[in-house]
């Protein structure tokens, strides 16, 4: 019987590969960052083959160092960076270009050119869950359709291929056998019915996608192929070019063959499955490059009256209906403190934060904005860019570092008061993953500002063990989740400890400053 579920975590900023035994023990971890581009203001875009190349050789390398094969290996589970879009041409494998990456504002104008008629954009709202905005993957298509050489042709033609980052590895890891992907990233691309559970061809004319291009759409436990070693297409391509043949060669021999691929789903789907937030009223948040908050809202697909989305959350196997989560977004929570780091040169690792924040009593009333690529939910602000307000002439490096990890705080708590009023109910606990959820003083920071208790758990990979539990689950690693939640233990709890009235001019002074920033002022 094999020992070990491997879950491949591909993020914004770095690929990783997880080896996980039946215990629930993560007994290796590889990593590979990758090179970020930015080729104007707003635009943000990642490499296909530096994503790929990055996911495969950390899954190489985990298994090289830890001794096992691919015999040792009941599945691979897939989690993945949303809404970030690739397109390629199925005849070269190759892609029309670099990836468009989830941050990236470039399209923002298409979307306002295209959805903001009332009837458009309620009917958009309506069949996908999502706020019409450049962050999904329907513009992103289009615009590498419109501005590539040889897209749009290849499109019509039957030939290009669309994937979020989850297809582009299937693609790729089963040798161009199966392009597929799941529910949960199918709904993060504004183009899918998430009530049907299909494309939806009103939104394909709309953005002027052709079907064709568009993956097989299955739950995200369930059979995605097996691990093959061979080039997918490239190879048996006349026009291509050699040189290119040759540097990806390298990329697929890694590649360990026949190991299944069970489990697929986006990042923070992942998460919510990984925190075993299965019911309704459950929620989580990932403190990652941006931060998200999710809660489990069962076979009810929610409409937000507070600009939050409506997604498809991950379902264990054989669930008999869609289930649903909803979902706010906050664009900079860990880009936040890599800012402070890289540009301000305020710190120089992000484990010095938790000091610098106690070493003062509060952030001397200064607060900071991180609308960097404008303000997410539940505002959706595209315009909207960053700022400091309050500051002094006492206000100092501890000050800035404080009212930045504050800011991660206040966003979380924007997030919160939307869904509690849209399911009319008190959070009363929330489950925390993400690097910065590490920080004990961000922790008792969220858990006074929200007034909910805190629980980090004591594995705080969530994402990948979401992906690792679904995958295990579909190929009876495990039983059932009742026996992965014997697993699974709680670290630390953070209970509310700030007075109302503090709690309350703080959010009053941090709901002043969202004013301010927004470019769309009441």
């Amino acid at each position: 019987m094999s020992k070990f579920v491997i879950a491949l975590d591909q993020g914004t900023t770095s690929s990783r590969a997880l080896l996980i035994n039946a215990q629930g023990e993560v007994q290796g971890v590889a990593q590979q960052a990758f090179e970020q581009h930015f080729p104007q203001p707003g635009w943000v875009e990642h490499d296909p083959f530096d994503i790929l190349g990055s996911q495969i050789g950390v899954l190489r390398q985990l298994m090289d160092e830890q001794g096992i094969g691919a015999q040792d290996v009941a599945a691979l589970g897939i989690t993945n960076q949303r809404e970030t879009t690739v397109v390629w041409d199925a005849r070269t494998g190759l892609p029309f270009g670099n990836a468009i990456v989830w941050q990236c504002r470039r399209t923002a104008s298409i979307v306002e050119e295209l959805c903001s008629a009332p009837d458009v954009h309620g009917r958009i709202i309506a069949t996908t869950g999502l706020v019409p905005d450049a962050y999904f993957s329907a513009s992103k298509i289009k615009w590498i359709l419109d501005n590539v050489e040889g897209a749009r042709e290849a499109a019509d033609a039957g030939f290009a291929r669309f994937g979020t980052v989850d297809t582009w590895l299937i693609y790729n890891l089963t040798g161009g056998a199966v392009h597929a992907t799941d529910h949960t990233n199918a709904s993060r691309t504004m183009l899918f019915d998430i009530h049907a559970g299909v494309w939806d061809e009103w939104l394909c004319n709309l953005f002027d996608v052709p079907l064709s291009m568009l993956p097989d759409v299955r739950p995200s436990a369930a059979d995605f192929g097996k691990t093959a070693i061979s080039i997918p297409a490239l190879a048996l391509s006349e026009g291509c070019p050699c040189s290119i043949a040759a540097a990806q060669q390298s990329i697929f021999e890694s590649i360990p063959a026949n190991i299944p691929i069970c489990g697929v789903a986006g990042d923070q789907q992942a998460a919510l499955f990984g925190h075993l937030a299965t019911h309704p009223g459950e929620a989580k948040n990932t403190y990652g490059t941006g931060c998200f908050l999710l809660m489990h809202t069962g076979e009810q697909a929610i409409a937000s009256r507070n600009n939050l989305v409506t997604t498809i959350a991950a379902s264990a196997p054989n669930t008999p209906a869609l289930e649903y989560a909803l979902e706010g977004s906050v664009f900079m929570a860990g880009a936040l403190i890599q800012w402070l780091r890289d540009e301000l040169h305020l710190i120089e690792s992000a484990s010095e934060t938790e000091a610098l924040a106690t070493s003062v009593p509060d952030s001397a009333g200064v607060y900071v904005v991180p609308a960097f690529t404008g303000l997410g939910a539940p505002y959706w602000d595209a315009s909207a860019r960053g700022a400091i307000y309050g500051l002094t002439r006492g206000a100092g490096r501890a000050h800035v570092v404080r009212a930045c990890l504050e800011a991660l705080a206040f966003q979380v708590a924007d997030l919160v008061a939307a869904m509690e009023d849209d399911c009319g109910q008190h959070l009363e606990t929330l489950a925390v993953d993400g690097g910065a959820c590490k920080n004990n003083f961000l922790m008792q920071f969220q858990a006074d500002i929200l007034d909910s208790t805190i629980e980090r758990p004591a594995n705080v990979e969530a994402t990948a063990f979401g992906a690792a539990y679904l995958a295990g689950l579909f190929c009876g690693f495990w039983e059932d989740i009742e026996q992965i939640r014997k697993l699974h233990a709680i670290e630390a709890e953070f209970s509310p400890t700030m007075e109302t009235a503090r709690r309350r001019e703080l959010l009053a002074g941090w709901a002043d400053c969202i004013s301010r920033t927004k470019s769309n002022k009441e």
